[in-house]
């Protein structure tokens, strides 16, 4: 018997999993098992505050104990019901916003408090006193009149604008905080009680000697709130202290702890944002269904239109109308749910209508209520008042996108799993036989020996540097898998290492925390730990990670993280990081591992290279450590469509370095459906096609020449734009603005953009609408902006804004269009990678509008390194009176490039008498042009001035 046919000693203790996944992949249906998951009914804390009705709040401020110092209010709230009280706290932020936070006044122990998130401790600014009576308290926020009304009985924040409430908190009575206590049928409980009960009364007693106002004031001692509390809650719902899901036994040392909050958004009928999930861009309300759920999750393919969890969390949701857009941003890692009612939801346009012709009073209005299982209450209010406003907003307090890699723009291929080093040397032959550029090529799990990660197998990639070398060659590179889940084996040198230095999870009882994962059993670095992130960034060292060379690249995927025999297949909440539990970090775990894997690339090269790290799971601040992917999806083309309001989505919290697997993770496309994901992934920020195990291999000259042509061509408009998409995401580094956004960013009181997801904007000017329907002849686009032009890119046919424009459509058609006013560079020379074309020329497309002006951008740095602060090239394009122009809008940076611009294409132009270009040092020349009149396009051939330098070019 061969060593491989040898009985495996695991295969028994792994059976479950292996017969898990089995059934799966021989079923032949792909599709997720919701009974893993669990509904709001399932989960206890969900059930419990959900079933709170409005209008009945228990909780007043005690106007008494406000204390207002120059930057933060403070003030005490209490629930009537059970006595305990709790501490408001309210800042005045820089940059137009609000900060509110409410956490027990003194809790039986520390609640979690979300760090690392916030890039720094936001500045604050100053708060005044306006006037107080017995009912309320009203305070200035500075600018524009603004001002926050805090009502005492019940408790109620307003924060107004003139005479306009922009956004209310607690105005339906749902702000919920359930305060940590002791069990009482247990011992510890009835002796501290009772040592407590007997020391109030003697307080008591010698107090109310002293002071007969005594046992009035008593009411705010902690031990009265707590005993007032726990006579209050004698009943002991079910899941308060123990919770089961399936097998799984949930254990609450401290028992309920879950807060809740609502918000009002009057005038608003669209909200957005709170990814992941695979649903439309406007989110839909929660009334008849379960909230959305934020509660990072390995879901297996998962499902459409469904506000179940995905992979990912960000709590930050937009609210956008006609006259403003805002914003709330809830800072909380625990397991949470959202749920959104209307007053206007489920009306019809006809039902719109009426109520405007009968004259109703009633204003729109959305209803937010967060719902979190542990922590505390933090929401920052971001008051806006646009949309560029909330993304500059919400960047100042968790980071801008990191500025990747220029190559990671670029064409990545990958799937699960390329066989060894002869298969990625032919996969790489592959794309230059057939004149396709890439600039990644991916390896899955299966490279490592055994899946023990920082590894290679040693039969099927024996010289890793080797393989390494050969890409680097053609100016090419890897991405290598590390995922966080390490394998329990005492010869594997990361496994003895975490497990001497303690760095492990561990279980509720103290000893590490196992579950099952690729490996078998596995154990789970606690990322939560500073010191384990720094020792885990130390493993990409090139001494350490054996093998590795600088253009290797990782992928941290199953970072929720994933637990195959775990409760909804991830990990028990009641394990221990520190002196937290799992339930009050588990959104973080994904960002702490991306975080770390960052650091290792950064370090491994002396703090000069920039990093590329593609995560699963995310959260808040993610976007400051790489990129993302929307999962596990399938060949399907409602999951090609879902791919744009998913991406759209997390760009609106910040995510911008977002796509989809081109293809479908699962199944296996027909020709079709795969030639249209190619050309709806090239204008999506993050391009990579990527495969399951069990399907057919897809490799773009697989299906045909034909095909091969239209996914080249596809492929190719890619690379000739990657000087735009560049720029973009420097102007995303730079400001926090989305790379790809939605229409209605750029037209915020165009309501016919309000909710569109079939198509959008890279930048403001390029449109794009995929051609995402099986069998499609044609689209309807809408065209924004009733003063504007739209031009064709591949026709150069204009067209006018504010218009529905149906596009006839081939399999070889990616509508696309640049919008009138704009200067777009592109680099037509394509080659094999992205490097190769670095000292390539530019073309530039010069689209004029209806003024006959346009204006652009052009940004060169070396593409890979921290240089950027200080060595690159930041040029405006602009046109007016009939002369183009190239400013220096950095003249203190330090950079020189060897491109030039060989071409410049003019559209809805006229015919000029001559062209004459005037070069830094004063030199002029004629240049030659081309005019085609029935399409009014100007090309200037071979102007052949450096790039990075001042010129004029002057039609007459």
């Amino acid at each position: 018997m061969s060593a491989r046919l040898a009985p495996n000693p695991n295969l028994k203790r792994m059976a479950p999993v292996l017969v898990l996944w089995l059934a799966v992949c021989l079923s032949g249906t792909w599709a997720v098992d919701r009974g893993n998951f669990k509904t709001c009914d399932q989960s206890a804390f969900c059930k419990r505050q959900r079933a709170l009705k409005p209008g009945e709040s228990p909780y007043r401020a005690l106007l008494e104990t406000m204390e207002l110092t120059n930057t933060r209010l403070t003030l005490q709230l209490i629930n009537d019901n059970n006595k305990v009280r709790l501490l408001l706290e309210l800042y005045r932020l820089q940059g137009n916003m609000t900060r509110v936070k409410i956490n027990e006044l003194k809790p039986l122990k520390p609640r979690y408090e979300v760090p690392d998130v916030l890039i720094r401790e936001p500045p604050t600014e100053p708060l005044s006193l306006l006037s107080q009576d017995e009912n309320g308290v009203v305070l200035s926020l500075g600018a524009e009149s603004q001002r926050v009304i805090v009502s005492a009985r019940p408790f109620r924040l307003d924060i107004m604008e003139g005479r306009d409430v922009l956004m209310s908190l607690n105005s339906r009575g749902l702000l919920a905080f359930e305060h940590l206590r002791m069990r009482k049928d247990t011992f510890s409980y009835k002796v501290t009680s009772t040592v407590a009960s007997v020391w109030d009364n003697i307080k008591r007693v010698f107090s109310s000697q002293a002071d007969p106002e005594a046992e009035k004031k008593e009411e705010g001692d902690p031990a009265s709130q707590a005993e007032a509390a726990n006579e209050e809650e004698e009943k002991v719902e079910d899941g308060m202290w123990e919770e089961t899901f399936k097998s799984h036994s949930d254990s609450k040392s401290n028992g309920p702890s879950a807060i809740s909050l609502d918000f009002s958004l009057p005038g608003v009928e669209h909200v957005y944002g709170i990814p992941e999930h695979a649903d439309t861009l406007r989110l839909k309300t929660t009334d008849n269904g379960d909230p959305y759920r934020l509660y990072n999750l390995d879901v297996f393919q998962y499902e459409l239109f469904n506000p179940m969890a995905l992979y990912g969390a960000v709590p930050v949701m937009l609210a956008h109308n006609a006259q403003r857009t805002t914003g709330i941003f809830w800072l909380n890692a625990a397991e949470t749910w959202v749920d959104i009612s209307s007053n206007t939801a489920g009306k019809t346009v006809f039902g719109k209508m009426l109520d405007y012709v009968q004259g109703s009073s009633e204003t729109p209005q959305t209803d937010v209520r967060w719902i979190s299982e542990s922590g505390i209450i933090d929401v920052f209010i971001m008051l806006g008042p646009t949309a560029k406003d909330i993304f500059s907003q919400y960047a100042s307090l968790t980071g801008t996108q990191a500025f990747p890699p220029l190559a990671s723009l670029a064409y990545h291929q990958c799937r699960w799993n390329y066989n060894d080093q002869e298969d990625v040397q032919t996969v790489d032959a592959g794309f230059d036989e057939h004149d396709i550029p890439y600039d990644f090529i991916w390896l899955d799990i299966e490279h490592t020996d055994g899946k023990r990660y920082f590894t290679w197998d040693p039969h099927k990639f024996a010289t890793p540097k080797e393989m390494l070398q050969g890409l680097v060659d053609k100016k090419r590179k890897m991405v290598a898998i590390v995922d966080p889940h390490i394998k329990v084996d005492s010869n594997y040198k990361i496994h003895n290492e975490i497990r001497s230095r303690g760095f492990y999870i561990k279980n509720k009882d103290g000893g590490d925390y196992e579950g099952w994962c690729w490996p078998g059993s596995a154990g789970y670095p606690d990322f939560t730990r500073a010191d384990m992130r720094a020792w885990w960034a130390s493993m990409f060292a090139y001494d350490q990670y054996e093998g590795s060379m600088e253009n290797l690249y990782t992928w941290n995927d199953m970072n929720e993280p994933s637990v195959f025999n775990g409760p909804e297949v991830t990990m028990h909440k009641d394990a221990k990081h520190g002196d937290w539990e799992h339930r009050d970090v588990h959104n973080l775990y994904g960002f702490y591992v991306q975080m770390a894997t960052a650091e290792g690339q950064i370090q491994r090269s002396g703090g000069v290279e920039r990093p590329f790290v593609l995560t699963r799971a995310f959260f808040a601040g993610s976007q400051r450590y790489g990129a993302v992917w929307t999962g596990d999806n399938a060949a399907e083309w409602d999951h090609l469509k879902i791919s744009i309001p998913m991406c759209l989505s997390l760009g609106l919290v910040g995510i911008s370095f977002c796509g989809a697997d081109v293809g479908g993770f699962f199944k296996s496309p027909n020709t079709e459906l795969l030639v249209r994901w190619y050309q709806t992934g090239a204008y999506q920020p993050f391009f990579r096609a990527h495969a399951h195990l069990d399907t057919p291999r897809r490799e773009p000259w697989l299906f045909g020449p034909e095909n091969t042509a239209l996914i080249r061509d596809a492929v190719r408009q890619r690379y000739t734009l990657l000087p735009y998409w560049y720029q973009q995401f420097y102007t995303a580094h730079r400001t926090g603005q989305p790379v790809m956004r939605p229409l209605w960013v750029e037209y915020p009181q165009d309501p016919a953009t309000f909710a569109l997801d079939d198509e959008f904007l890279i930048g403001r000017d390029l449109l794009v609408h995929p051609v995402t329907e099986e069998g499609a002849r044609g689209v309807t686009a809408y065209l924004p902006g009733k003063d504007e032009v739209w031009f064709d890119v591949h026709t150069f046919q204009k067209h006018n804004g504010a218009q529905n424009l149906y596009i006839p459509v081939t399999i070889s058609s990616i509508p696309v269009f640049q919008r009138g006013g704009s200067i777009i560079p592109r680099k037509l020379r394509v080659r094999r990678s992205s490097t190769c074309m670095e000292h390539d020329p530019y073309t530039l497309y010069v689209a004029l509008n209806p003024q006959r002006t346009a204006e652009g951008e052009l940004y060169i740095d070396d593409g890979h390194t921290f240089n950027y602060d200080k060595e690159f090239i930041h040029r405006r394009l602009s046109y007016a009176n009939n002369i183009l122009s190239s400013v220096n809008l950095a003249p203190e940076a330090q950079f020189s490039t060897r491109s030039w611009i060989e071409r410049i294409v003019i559209l809805g132009a006229s015919k000029p008498s001559k062209v004459t270009l005037k070069t830094a040092d004063g030199q002029e020349s004629q240049l030659e042009f081309e005019f085609d009149a029935s399409m009014s396009v100007l090309t200037l051939r071979k102007p052949s001035m450096n790039a990075g330098e001042d010129w004029t070019v002057a039609l007459q």
